[in-house]
């Protein structure tokens, strides 16, 4: 019960996007198309000085908003795929916890990588479901990091191989003219929702202090 399997999360993944394929298409096309958007916007506003600036916080800003956008999609498509539309993708209320905790995560995995990268695989291993914790309990950043590393430990070179069968369907993807990613995406995506709902099942709520 509560088994978690990489190849398990795959196969959701997959039964899940032919239900409603056209609409899942249709949403990553719009990530994809909102992500070059937002950086001509700061490219607009220049590379130097205080333009150039104004155009980094203005990229990481709108990609921090998409990022949250796109994991309430798909946490929502995981558990109520039939209700999920276009207006899911606004999802702003936590912002600075989801840049904070992307920031941190990301500080982690760069201090693990330098230490011989073996630490910064581990990092990025009980670290993977921070974003879902912020966007689906509103968990701050300390919270989320210690509910990540709880509920993932004990699986983690299973992790590491949903993420390997990840990063390879996301390659072929983009080898078929990229026009695949708009299936390896979503896909993945919710393969990747699916294996964070099952291990949180398995392993419970955490006992009180």
């Amino acid at each position: 019960m509560n088994q978690f399997s990489a190849t398990d999360c795959i196969r959701f993944g997959w039964s899940t996007f032919k239900k409603r394929g056209w609409f899942l298409v249709g949403m990553t096309a719009l990530m994809i198309v909102l992500t070059w958007v937002i950086g001509a916007i700061a490219g607009t506003l220049g590379e130097k000085g205080f333009p150039g600036f104004l155009g980094g916080a203005v990229n990481i800003g709108l990609s921090t908003l998409l990022s949250m956008g796109f994991t309430a999609v798909v946490i929502r498509a995981h558990d109520m795929l039939e209700s999920v539309d276009v207006n899911d993708l606004w999802h702003p209320r936590p912002f600075w916890k989801f840049l904070a905790v992307e920031l941190l995560v990301g500080l982690i995995v760069l201090v693990g990588f330098v230490l011989l990268i073996v630490p910064g695989v581990i990092a990025i291993l009980a670290y993977m479901f921070v974003q879902y914790l912020v966007i689906d309990k509103g968990l701050g950043p300390i919270e989320a990091l210690k509910e990540s590393a709880r509920i993932t430990r004990g699986s983690r070179w299973e992790l590491l191989f949903l993420l390997l069968i990840v990063f390879v369907l996301n390659i072929l993807g983009a080898v078929a003219l990229l026009v695949g990613l708009l299936v390896s995406i979503p896909v993945t995506a919710l393969a990747m929702v699916h294996a964070y709902r099952t291990l949180e099942a398995k392993v419970g709520r955490p006992t009180p202090a």
